[in-house]
């Protein structure tokens, strides 16, 4: 079972690198990593299993934050008390976007950043992402909001970026106005 010391810290150089593309069929690690990665979104959004864990609540995950270079990711989204949407999407892609950007008021998280941020992560309203399903079905998800924010920015994670790279330094609140806040 993961728990939040197994997750990779800003500081370690391997999030700064690019994931490499998977090929199917996905090894028994991979498999592991993706079955480890939900059972941890999940947990962590329950507070008994949380409080009982110690787990920081998180509802996206990378391969990389754990370790592993591969491009997947997994989403768990709570969409009634103790139901949850899960996404695994291997080798993804932003296809198409929405012009309009939005941003999260209260500040995006991250469970590599262990220190409270503030500013704007600027995010496209509205995406399409595109990539393959555990055995290696083409899939196609269209996402707004908040879903829209979580796949950008765990795609970063795949491009070695990380959210605090979008807000700037001198000035966290830059252009706050040009963006709607969720």
């Amino acid at each position: 079972m993961l728990r939040t010391k197994d997750i990779l810290d800003e500081k370690n150089k391997l999030l700064r690198q690019t994931s490499k593309e998977v090929v199917f069929p996905l090894s028994k690690e991979d498999k592991k990593n993706i079955h480890d990665m939900l059972e941890y979104l999940t947990n962590s959004q329950i507070e008994e299993l949380a409080e009982k864990y110690d787990l920081r609540p998180g509802t996206g995950m990378a391969a990389v934050q754990i370790g592993a270079l591969k491009r997947y990711i997994t989403v768990v989204v709570e969409t009634d008390e103790g139901k949850f949407d899960k996404y695994v999407i291997i080798n993804p892609k932003i296809i198409s976007n929405s012009v309009e950007k939005i941003y999260i008021e209260a500040g995006e998280g991250c469970l590599s950043v262990n220190r409270e941020t503030c500013g704007i992560v600027p995010r496209y309203a509205r995406v399409t992402v595109e990539g393959f399903d555990m055995d290696g079905n083409k899939i196609r998800i269209r996402a707004r909001e908040e879903l829209a924010i979580i796949f950008q920015h765990e795609i970063d994670h795949l491009n070695g970026i990380l959210f605090t790279d979008y807000i700037d330094p001198k000035d966290p609140y830059k252009d706050q106005d040009l963006y709607r806040a969720i």
